[in-house]
């Protein structure tokens, strides 16, 4: 085979290779059934892990008792921040506990945020009468990093919040993002659990990881044609390269 024909069929390649299909774009298509109802795997509540951060308001009729609770008075309009986070909230420790005054260590890893409530309340009634306790989430984050147009890390700012939500947040997948192969990587109490799956599989809905969990980190691969994609190759210095090529071949073929 010549040699420019050669490097033609490489062009050809080249620019089919990077040819992105509509059926590798598309979320949640059918596949099998098309009922238009899907039922969903409810997610478990989240339990507190150790090295997390939670906030605790104690509002009690005498201001004294609230004020030593809530070092942040929520009527100045200050929300809860990373840089606050230290300041206003409970830092659970590596064997799961927290200091609270007065009632001391308690126990909260493994222990879903309801559950913290009434036995804050408890613990506290032999010395404040009437506390109204609220307990929530501070580190409320999930981390989007790979083929995402704004990778970073975004809050959760609902209950039951799911992956095409939180993947809107960062403006989108990439082009080249491979649907097909989303990791989703979860702290349990076991450690780290990672989980593919694949967001153009309409049955994504009805998995347990439909619904996204504080701390979760989200990667997406990229496909194995992004090398070649169309808006990223070089073909300037590609065509230059040929058209020198040529000149030099046919002034040897002379």
């Amino acid at each position: 085979m010549k040699p420019k024909f050669s490097l033609i069929i490489f062009l050809l390649v080249a620019a089919l290779s990077s040819c992105v299909t509509n059926g590798k774009l598309t979320y949640i298509q059918y596949n099998g059934s098309k009922s238009p109802i899907i039922k969903p795997d409810n997610p478990a509540e989240y339990t507190i892990m150790p090295y997390d951060n939670i906030f605790i308001k104690v509002v009690t009729p005498d201001p004294k008792w609230s004020d030593m609770f809530n070092t942040l008075p929520t009527a100045s309009g200050i929300s809860i921040s990373e840089e606050t986070a230290a300041l206003v909230s409970y830092a659970v420790d590596g064997a799961g506990y927290i200091q609270l005054p007065y009632a001391g260590k308690i126990k909260v890893a493994g222990k879903t945020l309801s559950v913290i409530t009434d036995e804050v309340e408890k613990a506290l009634k032999g010395y404040i009468a009437d506390a109204a306790v609220t307990v929530k989430m501070v580190n409320n984050y999930v981390s989007l990093l790979g083929e995402v147009k704004q990778p970073g890390r975004y809050p959760i700012y609902k209950e039951r919040m799911n992956i095409f939500q939180v993947i809107a947040l960062a403006g989108d997948l990439n082009e080249y993002a491979n649907r097909k192969k989303i990791q989703l990587i979860r702290q349990t109490p076991e450690g780290s659990f990672v989980k593919e799956f694949n967001l153009t599989d309409r049955s994504i809905m009805a998995s347990e990881f439909f619904y996204v969990m504080p701390n979760d980190i989200i990667y997406v691969k990229p496909m194995k044609g992004k090398f070649f994609q169309l808006n990223g190759f070089p073909y300037s210095v590609l065509l230059s390269s040929i058209t020198t090529f040529i000149v030099i071949w046919t002034f040897v073929k002379k």
